[in-house]
């Protein structure tokens, strides 16, 4: 109940909605119990029991207002008493009848007002879950996603949500109506029969048990489609896109048997949970008339032996009544069923609510005004828990040079450029930009000074417009051109059907791999960062793709200080610094001459590629 309870948590302000919800549901409630008093009058004037002479349902003077129940019976008794008097048998049926319209119509007037209060409830309890748990994405450690499935999140951010809010919020109607229609039923009960009512009370019990026990599993059999899911929503990414390789090798059977296991053990275990759902219903059924028979034999026993202080009208009534309860009782059970798959869900998306990101700012943390001097690496560790990648890692990096990072895969480049804007922080050692710890300052304003260039272009299913001005909202049309200009875009983007405006497809899908990278540089241009990193920019382009790619570098790298990660020669060999990386540790550094001349790792690794 804890994951219950914590959904809710997310419907405040409850004032909205509460207060509003409970006043339609107690009316609701009321006028439906009116509708079943009605009944005993209706089968005395049907069987003739009442008539002009009979005074028991007749009231002399109409009863002085009060919020009680013998005001409503007296009010009801005084015009019922009157119609008999005024009308006959016939007049009350009628009145009976009319009064009975009334009723059934405001009762469901109100039943329908609070669905609507439900209803914005539900909205709104989906939507503030939804947004927290994507800011909770947005929030995390780039460590984070290399650790989960892809499939598995999406799944929580929308399978999951979706469960929320159909198993949980939707149950809502029935967690709170239901009972407070038990509790009414009953007190009508209680004041009918006592002897009666406290026979069904020793009966409901056994089969909420048996209900309950269905539930138990069910919830077990929920967790596991859950996670069934999220495998073949995994399959399903990795398929879309790995589409190219898996035509290319010819593994199409392959991959379709791997997701077709995942698909047969989805359906088995959905079968299953149907299996358990469907017999929550008809099973709390037969139990409820297996109840109503017991206490028609019971209480029938009781009117034909004179035991009992009901007259068989009343018998009837009461009968009635009681079989209403099982309706909301019988509701209620099938909500139980139901909703375990939303805790279930609801347990999952909380669970990444609940993952406190490991990159983030410390209370107090300064904002970064300005890059000046220079960014140090001092004596830095970094691992993946146990695996070590960098160590003893000190470097220097003055305001306004290129330095180089080069050296076999592995070798920990990607990871120190990374330590940087703060994707990871070191497990010892530090980090200083202009002689302060960078953790002293607060990451937004860290990576505000930073332009990041990697060798797979980061596009999005936008137009070109949008894509270059990421983040910048107040960019320009004459901003945006120059940027593109200067990173050798404008010529191609002009060539696009749209220009500037061209939907670029999923992760720029349009675009050659060569015009996605002048993209990304334009983006970077425009954002105009003091602090430039370039991971393997142009290692994935044709020649001609590179020529223009450099050129658009060169240009970005102008007047900036640099971190470039690359092999080929020609992007590094003019950098003011070259250090060479290996098995996390720093062997040489240099210029390009001078690492030439000693004839070490750097060398090799030229010799090699100009072989």
């Amino acid at each position: 109940m804890n994951t219950y309870f914590r959904i809710l948590q997310y419907a405040k302000p409850y004032s909205r909605f509460v207060p509003l919800y409970t006043i339609y549901t107690v009316l609701g409630i009321i006028f439906g119990l009116f509708n079943f008093a009605l009944i005993m009058p209706l089968l005395d004037v049907l069987f003739g029991t009442v008539g002009a002479d009979d005074a028991s349902l007749m009231v002399a003077e109409k009863p002085a207002f009060s919020f009680t129940i013998n005001f409503v019976t007296g009010f009801f008794k005084y015009y019922f008493g009157q119609i008999i008097l005024q009308e006959g048998r016939q007049g009350a049926l009628v009145f009976v009848c009319l009064i009975l319209i009334v009723s059934v119509f405001f009762a469901n007037l109100f039943r329908y007002l609070a669905f609507r209060v439900i209803g914005s409830l539900r909205a709104h309890v989906v939507q503030k879950m939804r947004h927290a748990v994507y800011q909770r994405v947005t929030e995390l450690q780039l460590g984070y996603f290399s650790n989960e499935r892809k499939g598995d999140l999406m799944t929580r951010l929308t399978v999951d949500l979706q469960e929320v809010e159909g198993s949980v919020v939707n149950t809502l109607t029935v967690v709170i109506r239901e009972p407070i229609s038990i509790i009414a039923f009953f007190i009508v009960l209680f004041s009918m029969s006592v002897k009666l009512t406290l026979f069904t009370l020793l009966l409901l019990p056994i089969s909420g048990g048996i209900i309950a026990g269905i539930s138990k599993r069910l919830k077990r059999s929920a967790q596991q489609g859950q996670e069934s899911l999220s495998f073949i929503l995994t399959i399903i990414d990795e398929t879309l896109s790995g589409i190219r390789v898996i035509k290319a090798f010819n593994a199409e059977p392959y991959i379709l048997d791997k997701f077709q296991d995942q698909n047969n053990r989805y359906a088995n275990i959905q079968r299953s949970i149907a299996y358990k759902r469907d017999l929550a219903s008809p099973l709390s059924e037969f139990l409820g008339v297996t109840v109503v028979a017991g206490l028609l034999y019971y209480g029938g026993m009781l009117v034909l032996n004179q035991q009992s202080e009901l007259e068989p009208s009343e018998f009837i009534a009461y009968i009635v009544l009681f079989s209403q309860v099982l309706v909301p009782a019988k509701a209620l059970s099938a909500s139980f069923s139901n909703i375990q798959r939303g805790l279930v869900s609801g347990e999952r998306v909380l669970k990444v609510i609940d993952t406190m990101p490991e990159i983030k700012n410390k209370p107090g943390a300064k904002t970064l005004q300005a890059f000046e001097q220079s960014i140090e690496f001092r004596n830095v560790k970094f691992g993946y828990g146990e695996k070590t990648v960098l160590q003893d890692i000190d470097i220097t990096i003055p305001r306004g040079k290129t330095i180089a990072l080069v050296g076999p895969s592995g070798g920990g480049k990607s990871t120190l450029a990374d330590l940087i804007p703060r994707f990871y922080d070191p497990t010892a050692g530090k980090i200083l930009i202009d002689g302060q710890d960078i953790r002293e300052y607060t990451i937004e304003s860290v990576r505000d000074k930073m332009g990041v260039v990697t060798q797979e272009s980061i596009l999005f299913n936008d137009t070109i417009f949008n894509n270059i001005a990421f983040n910048k909202t107040d960019a320009t049309e004459e901003e945006v051109i120059a940027a593109a200009r200067i990173a050798n875009a404008h010529e191609f983007i002009m060539h696009t059907p749209d220009g500037y405006q061209t939907v670029i497809g999923d992760r720029g899908s349009k675009l050659s791999g060569g015009q996605r990278q002048r993209l990304s540089i334009a983006r970077a241009i425009l954002k105009n960062p003091p602090i430039l990193i370039l991971d393997e920019a142009t290692s994935a382009l044709d020649t001609e793709s590179e020529k223009l790619v450099q050129e658009a570098l060169t240009n970005l790298m102008k007047n900036r200080t640099s971190i470039v990660i690359a092999h080929r020669l020609s992007t590094i060999q003019h950098a003011d610094e070259i250090i060479v990386l290996q098995k996390g540790r720093v062997v040489e550094r240099g210029t390009h001459s001078e690492l030439q001349y000693a004839g070490g790792l750097y060398a090799k690794l030229t010799q090699m590629q100009l072989a």
